[in-house]
């Protein structure tokens, strides 16, 4: 088991020099110079070609891009080109703001996905199975773009339930200690705001976690079938025991594995895919950052940015790995 780990972690290093050349690369063939961007339009050539030395952009590629690996090295991600601010002290602040809303997205994917896949399956080709499994696949091929403005329009414009965007109310005074609302305004007993905080996370998080909560169901929907067709399934309804002993005890438990593995990759996923979702309702977090980072043609917060979130999606694949290889005897890990 610690050759599997050690064997794990020592393929993140191939794998984030990768994703830093195709970042770096990619980043670099946007149109505009990021220079022209800071100085404006009208700002003389002498202007731009001094800042262009003084941030190194004038240098070849292959330097620039040895100066960005040298640095990450270093565990250095540079400085904002808009902001001049250190790109780990931006992203510090943003993301909690997008940990908040994946963490209540994939809760909200894993209550309602394996609810409906274990009903699925337990009620296979009923009415409610075929049911599920259309809206799972409407979840998969659905633009998250368009079902959060959908419901934006009911449940914000129309009815006005919820609020229309943004992390808490202009009204709300909240003490910021770790930047998580939620966890803020639990440990300065702030009600107000803990209620006002969970009301903004609901539509965005519904709309981030639609594709995860169809991929959950189906999965678990298939992992128990597979676990209910078993002998040993059979034979505990043959001493009696109830449906739900029999479903949620011996099958569900079961079947638990891949189920989790799942859960696993899609918050990885979540973590680094939420662009579109903070950009349509204004969330603060490292995707919305990142997206102005593109606009403004700030090459070191996007380089910096996509290589935290890359890290991260390969870090949380890395521990699912290794939890389905410690869970599961029969992997055989090395």
């Amino acid at each position: 088991m610690a050759k599997f780990i050690i064997h794990r972690i020592l393929s993140l290093i191939p794998t984030l020099l990768g994703v830093s050349v195709l970042v770096f690369f990619m980043i670099h063939l946007i149109p505009g110079d990021p220079a022209e961007m800071m100085l404006g339009e009208r700002a003389s050539e002498q202007s731009i070609k001094s800042l262009r030395q003084q941030l190194g952009l004038d240098q070849p590629l292959y330097v620039q891009y040895g100066r960005f690996v040298s640095r990450l090295l270093q565990g250095d991600l540079g400085r904002g080109l808009r902001t001049n601010e250190k790109i780990s002290v931006e992203i510090a602040e943003r993301l909690p703001a997008t940990f908040e809303l994946s963490l209540m997205a994939i809760f909200i994917a894993t209550v309602i996905g394996m609810l409906a896949g274990i009903t699925s399956a337990t009620r296979q080709y009923s009415i409610f199975d075929y049911f599920s499994m259309v809206l799972s696949l409407a979840g998969v091929s659905m633009p998250i773009f368009w079902l959060g403005l959908v419901l934006m329009i009911i449940f914000s414009l129309n009815l006005g339930w919820l609020p229309l965007s943004g992390r808490l109310g202009y009204d709300i005074e909240l003490e910021v200690i770790t930047n998580f609302y939620v966890l803020d305004s639990i440990i300065t007993y702030n009600w107000a705001a803990f209620k006002d905080a969970l009301w903004h996370l609901i539509l965005p998080a519904f709309t981030l976690s639609t594709i995860p909560m169809a991929t959950i169901s189906r999965i678990t929907r298939s992992s128990m079938l597979e676990v209910l067709r078993q002998d040993y399934i059979r034979t505990a309804k043959a001493k009696g025991l109830s449906l739900l002993m029999v479903h949620y005890k011996h099958a569900l438990r079961n079947a638990l594995i891949p189920i989790i593995t799942v859960i696993g990759l899609q918050f990885g996923i979540l973590m680094g895919g939420a662009i579109l979702t903070e950009t349509i309702f204004a969330w603060p977090g490292i995707g919305l950052w990142i997206l102005n980072g593109v606009y403004a043609r700030d090459f070191n917060a996007v380089q910096g940015g996509t290589m935290l979130v890359a890290s991260m999606f390969l870090t949380i694949n890395m521990v699912v790995d290794i939890f389905y290889a410690w869970a599961n005897p029969r992997i055989k890990v090395m």
